[in-house]
C-alpha cells in the first residue's frame, strides 16, 4: 500500500494508479511498484498521458484558462452583468478567493506527477548509458517530456497566480512559502537547456504536436525568457520577495502592486531569441503553411485551422491538447464550444449543437485594422453565425450569448467538419490549440526588435506573405520602436483569438495606453452611429447602424473563399454544412434558402435612400447592426477593460490564489493585488 502525499492544500498522487480526488483524503488503493511503471518506455508513457490528461481535464477548464483569450483591446466578453469575465475587464477584486482553486490544483497534480516520473526515469540504467551517450533516445525523451511538463504548468501558474511556491513537489512538508517568479523562470530555463538536446523534434521518434517535443521545449524556452525580461504587475507588500532583482517601474501603484520591468532584461530576451531560433532550427516535420492544395478554396492560412476540424494534427502546431469525441465531459471539445463560431442549435441532435460563444471581437479591429484583401481577416472573425436549423443567421451586437453578444471568432465552427459531430454540444473532438509556428515566428521577431536587430522586420514579412497571398505588401524597413509597433500589431492581426493578445500587451509593457486608447476608440465609434447613422474607419471601411440581408440559396451552402460581387460570399468562409446529408438531423433542417446575402456591411447605405428602397424592393430588410453597439454602450463599456481607468493602472489580471493553500501556510503565502484573502 503506497500512501498519498499532500502539498498546499492539493491532493497529489504518487502513484500511477486511479487516485481519489476528495480533498485531503489520504486513502490509496493499492497499486503495482515504480519498478513495473517504469519496466518499458510504453509504460513509462502512460504516466505522462495521465499528465496531458489531467492538464486537459482539470487545469485549463472552468474559468481559468478559459478566460486566457479574453480581456484584450481586441477581445471582449459577450454577455451583460456577467460574472465570468471578472478577470478578463481587470477587477480580480471581486472573484471569489476560490474561483480557480481546481485549476490550481489541478496543475500542482500534474507537476508532482511529471516530477516524479522525471525521477523514476533518472535513476534507469538505460536512461544514464543514452545521457553518456550523448544519444536521443525514447528514455531521454521521456525525460525530457517530463521535465517539459512540470515546467510548462510552472509558467501557467506565474502567469495566472504570479509568484507562487515552488519546488515543495513530492515531499512532506510543514512550512511553505511564496517563490518569486523570477527564481522560477531561472530554474525553469536552466532545466529546459539541460533536456532539450536530448528530445525528439516533431516528427521524430513517434513524437506530434500532441506531445512535448524538442521543438516545443525550444520554444517553451524562448517564451519563459520572454515573461521573465517583459513587463508584468509585480506585488510591492512583500519587502523581499524578489531578492536583488530591480526594476523599471510604469505608472502608479495601486493595491500594492506596480507594473514593471526587471533592469537586466535584455539578457533574456537574448535567451528567447536563441531559442526561438532553435525551435525553428528543430522544427522538425513541422512548420508555417504556405500552400494550401484544396479545390475549394485557396487561402493557407485558413488550411491550418481546418486541420484541427479533420481531427488531424496541424503540421504548424508545436504543442495541441488532444481531444476526442467520445468521452468524459469538457474533455473533448470545449474549445470550439467556448470560443468557435456561435450557434444556437439545441445540445443534442441540432444542425448544428451549441456553441456559447464566449470571446468575441471588438468591431474596431474586424472594421479598421484587417486589410479587405488580408485572408486572416474572414477567418478570424465571423458576422453570422448558425440557427441550429441548417441556416445560417446574422449575429448581433446586443449583449448575450450564442448568436448574440457580437461578431465572433471564426477559426472554430462545428459547419467545418465533415461531418460535423451533431449528437451532442462540447462533443466535436476538435484539439485545443496551444502554440503554432507563426506564433513562434513573430515572438522571435519580438525578441530580435527588442534587441535591436532591425532584420525582425524580414520575419513579420515571412508571416504577411501567407496572408496576402504575394509580397506587394510586405512592410518596409523599420527599426526602433516602430518596428516593435509593427511586430505587435502584426501579432494582433495572426493571432486574433487565440489566447496571445493580453500577455503580448502585459509583456510590451503598454496595456493601460492600449486599453484607454481601444475605450475612447469605441466611445468615438459608439457617438458617430448615433448621431450620423454609421463611424468611418482610417482605412476607408465603414460600420454602419443598420444593414439588410435576406436568406437566397446556394448550390453549395458552406462557402469559402470571398466574392465580392456575390453579397451571399462577402465576407467569405462562413455559411452552412448541408445538414441534409446528415440522416440524424437531416428532418430538422428548415427551408432551402440556408445563407444570408449581406448588403452594406462596410459601407453606409441611408435608410430611405434610392438605394435601399431598391434592397427592400429585391426582398431585403433592413437589420439592426451597429445601433446595437450604440443602445448598449454602457454593457461594452463594462466589458471593455473597465478595470483600467487611466493610462497609470497596473493591470492586474491574476487569480487569487485558493484559501487552503493559504491557510495551511501558517501566514506565509498571501494574496496579493488587492485579491481577496481568507
Amino acid at each position: 500500500m503506497r500512501r498519498l502525499k499532500y502539498i498546499l492544500g492539493i491532493a497529489v498522487c504518487l502513484t500511477f494508479t486511479k487516485c481519489k480526488e476528495d480533498f485531503l483524503d489520504a486513502k490509496s488503493p493499492s497499486s503495482v511498484d515504480d519498478e513495473f511503471v517504469t519496466s518499458t518506455p510504453a509504460e513509462t508513457f502512460k504516466i505522462l498521458s495521465w499528465g496531458y490528461a489531467n492538464y486537459r481535464q482539470n487545469s485549463i477548464m472552468g474559468t481559468y484558462r478559459w478566460n486566457d483569450p479574453i480581456g484584450s483591446d481586441a477581445e471582449i466578453y459577450p454577455e451583460d452583468n456577467s460574472s465570468n469575465n471578472l478577470n478578463a475587464i481587470l477587477k480580480p477584486e471581486l472573484l471569489t478567493i476560490d474561483a480557480v482553486s481546481g485549476g490550481f490544483n489541478g496543475l500542482y497534480a500534474t507537476i508532482a506527477r511529471a516530477a516524479k516520473a522525471a525521477s523514476l526515469i533518472a535513476e534507469k540504467a538505460e536512461y544514464k548509458e543514452d545521457i553518456a551517450a550523448g544519444r536521443t533516445s525514447a528514455w531521454t525523451q521521456l525525460y525530457g517530456e517530463a521535465i517539459t511538463m512540470r515546467a510548462f504548468c510552472y509558467y501557467d501558474l506565474i502567469k495566472h497566480f504570479g509568484d507562487v511556491p515552488y519546488g515543495y513537489e513530492n515531499t512532506i512538508i510543514e512550512d511553505y512559502t511564496l517563490t518569486s517568479r523570477f527564481v522560477i523562470y531561472d530554474n525553469l530555463i536552466e532545466d529546459l537547456k539541460r533536456v532539450e538536446p536530448f528530445m525528439y523534434r516533431i516528427g521524430e521518434g513517434g513524437i506530434n504536436a500532441e506531445r512535448f517535443s524538442r521543438t516545443l521545449c525550444n520554444a517553451l524556452i524562448g517564451q519563459i525568457a520572454l515573461s521573465s525580461g517583459g513587463y508584468q504587475t509585480i506585488r510591492t507588500d512583500i519587502g523581499d520577495l524578489y531578492g536583488n532583482v530591480t526594476f523599471t517601474k510604469k505608472g502608479n501603484e495601486v493595491n500594492k502592486s506596480v507594473y514593471a520591468r526587471r533592469s537586466d532584461y535584455l539578457n533574456y530576451y537574448q535567451i528567447a531569441k536563441t531559442y526561438f531560433q532553435k525551435a525553428l532550427d528543430n522544427k522538425g516535420s513541422a512548420g508555417l503553411i504556405t500552400a494550401d492544395t484544396r479545390t475549394v478554396a485557396k487561402n493557407p492560412f485558413q488550411r491550418h485551422f481546418q486541420y484541427a476540424h479533420d481531427l488531424q494534427v496541424s503540421p504548424e502546431s508545436l504543442f495541441e491538447i488532444g481531444n476526442y469525441q467520445v468521452g468524459q465531459t469538457l474533455t473533448n471539445g470545449e474549445y470550439p464550444y467556448a470560443f468557435g463560431r456561435p450557434s444556437d442549435g439545441g445540445s443534442a441532435n441540432a444542425a448544428p449543437t451549441k456553441v456559447f460563444g464566449a470571446l468575441r471581437i471588438v468591431p474596431t479591429v474586424y472594421y479598421g485594422e484587417y486589410r479587405n484583401d488580408d485572408k486572416r481577416r474572414d477567418v478570424s472573425v465571423a458576422v453570422t453565425g448558425s440557427k441550429g436549423d441548417g441556416n445560417e443567421m446574422m449575429l448581433s451586437f446586443v449583449p448575450g450569448n450564442k448568436n448574440t453578444g457580437g461578431i465572433s471568432t471564426n477559426k472554430w465552427d462545428d459547419n467545418r467538419m465533415n461531418p460535423p459531430y451533431v449528437a451532442a454540444q462540447r462533443a466535436s473532438g476538435m484539439n485545443w490549440p496551444v502554440l503554432r509556428m507563426a506564433d513562434v515566428i513573430l515572438m522571435l521577431a519580438e525578441a530580435k526588435a527588442e534587441l535591436g536587430e532591425n532584420d525582425a522586420i524580414d520575419l513579420v514579412n515571412q508571416v504577411r506573405q501567407r496572408a496576402f497571398g504575394n509580397s506587394t505588401n510586405n512592410l518596409p524597413a523599420l527599426s526602433g520602436q516602430a518596428l516593435k509597433e509593427a511586430i505587435l500589431q502584426e501579432r494582433k492581426l495572426e493571432l486574433l483569438g487565440e489566447g496571445t493578445r493580453r500577455w503580448d500587451l502585459i509583456r510590451s509593457g503598454t496595456f493601460p495606453e492600449r486599453a484607454i486608447a481601444v475605450q475612447q476608440e469605441m466611445a468615438t465609434m459608439i457617438n458617430n452611429i448615433r448621431t450620423q447613422g454609421y463611424h468611418r474607419f482610417s482605412n476607408g471601411n465603414e460600420i454602419p447602424a443598420y444593414i439588410w440581408t435576406k436568406m437566397v440559396n446556394l448550390p453549395n451552402p458552406l462557402t469559402f473563399d470571398p466574392d465580392v460581387s456575390n453579397p451571399a460570399l462577402y465576407p467569405g468562409w462562413r455559411g452552412q454544412y448541408d445538414y441534409t446529408k446528415i440522416p440524424a438531423v437531416a428532418s430538422k433542417v428548415v427551408g432551402v434558402n440556408h445563407n444570408v446575402a449581406i448588403q452594406g456591411l462596410f459601407r453606409y447605405i441611408a435608410p430611405g435612400s434610392a438605394e435601399a428602397i431598391a434592397l427592400q424592393a429585391q426582398g431585403y430588410v433592413r437589420t439592426n447592426w451597429g445601433i446595437d453597439i450604440a443602445t448598449h454602450e454602457s454593457v461594452y463599456k463594462r466589458n471593455l477593460l473597465s478595470g483600467i481607468t487611466s493610462a497609470g493602472d497596473p493591470p492586474r489580471y491574476y487569480w487569487p490564489i485558493p484559501s487552503e493553500t493559504i491557510r495551511q501556510s501558517k501566514g506565509k503565502v498571501t494574496n496579493g493585488y488587492g485579491l481577496p484573502q481568507p
